[in-house]
Order: structure tokens, then sequence, then C-alpha cells
């Protein structure tokens, strides 16, 4: 089966979930995670804390659909990650990927400004968020391209044709992350990341161990 896709895919389904890999670092950026999180618990700032679960619950579904995709095309993943990891969870996620997102949903939230009806140059503020922290992710997978380590499989998913990935591979996650934090029911926006979890948890179930897709 392995044969029938891109030398790549190979390539990152041979590190797959290989324990052997693991490195020490992965503890001190689970203790950054932790940190970060329990800075923001401290203050009390809980739509902080939410959105950024949020956001990354998003990256999670993101990654599920791309080995599904990986699987029903037969050939490759919209992207793949490879190199030296120390855990690589899907074809194209990380464990240092998915640390990265826990932190830079909390990041851009708290970038935000106070007032949601400020407009920057007349545009509504969120809007301008959204779209800048979308092409700034984007351009650090162009940089992350050109490692070497990071792979884009597609031409419609890819450095000539960026569009899909900025409005389905970031622009979504910004704009939850933005929408939950922006509630102003508190009862709302743990049922958001409830429901994103609920997802992701059987879609892990699903296509993890009954289908083997993952």
């Amino acid at each position: 089966m392995l044969a029938e896709f891109t030398p790549v895919t190979d390539e990152a389904l041979e590190i797959l979930r290989d324990a052997s890999l693991f490195k020490w670092y992965t503890v001190t950026l689970l203790l950054l995670v932790m940190y970060v999180y329990a800075n923001e618990i401290e203050k009390r700032n809980w739509s902080v804390i939410i959105a950024g679960l949020a956001f990354w619950l998003m990256d999670w579904l993101n990654e599920i659909g791309n080995s599904i995709f990986m699987h029903v095309t037969g050939r490759a993943p919209l992207w793949a990650t490879t190199g030296d990891t120390s855990y690589q969870i899907f074809v194209g996620l990380t464990i240092e990927i998915s640390m990265m997102f826990l932190i830079m949903g909390v990041v851009y939230v708290k970038m935000l400004p106070p007032d949601r009806r400020l407009r920057i140059f007349g545009i509504p503020n969120r809007w301008v968020f959204v779209v800048s922290f979308s092409f700034l992710a984007v351009f650090i997978e162009y940089l992350l391209s050109y490692t070497g380590s990071f792979h884009w499989q597609w031409w419609f998913w890819g450095r000539s044709f960026p569009v899909f990935i900025v409005l389905f591979g970031y622009a979504t996650f910004f704009i939850v992350g933005t929408w939950v934090f922006d509630m102003d029911d508190r009862k709302k926006q743990w049922a958001v990341v409830g429901v994103l979890a609920s997802i992701v948890l059987v879609a892990v179930m699903v296509f993890g161990p009954l289908v083997g897709w993952l």
C-alpha cells in the first residue's frame, strides 16, 4: 500500500507514531504550554483559554481531514511533515506543531483590540487580524517548505496557489478563535469547545482504530 503513495508521503508514514524518536525537549515544550495556560488561568482570562483550545481543536480537525484526503486519493496528503521530530502524530502533524498551535491561539486572541467595533482603514478589526495572521501563518509555511521538513504535494494547495491554504488552512482557525473569544456567554464558549472536542474524538476513533486511515 505504501508504494502507491509519493516518496514524501512514504517518508512521513515511516516515522508515524514511532516512540523511539522521542526527545527530551518535548517535556520542556509541554511545560512551556502549561506555563502559558497557567498564566492565563491565574489572571482568570477564561475567554483567552477557551479560544486557545478552540483554535487548537480546529487544527486537529484539519489534520484528520488531511489524513483522510491522503487515503481517499491514494497518493498524498495535502501537506506532510518529515525529518527530525520527537513524535509524528499524523502524516502532517508533529507533536511540536501541535504544541505550537496550543500557544498560537492564545497569542492571537490576546493581540485582538478590546474594542470589537474598532475599524482599521475602514475595515472591522477582527477581519483585519484574521486575514493578517492567516497570511503570516502561510508565509511561515513557505519558509518551512524550503527546509525540506514541510511538504505540499498538490498544485491547488501549495506555493504556486496558496488561496485554499489561506482560506481553509488558517482563516477558519482564526475565525473560530475570534468567534469564541468574543462570545459573552461562558457556557456557549465551553459548548463550542465541547462540540469540537467531541468531533475530534469520534473522528480519531472512527478513522484511527476502526478504519486505519490515521
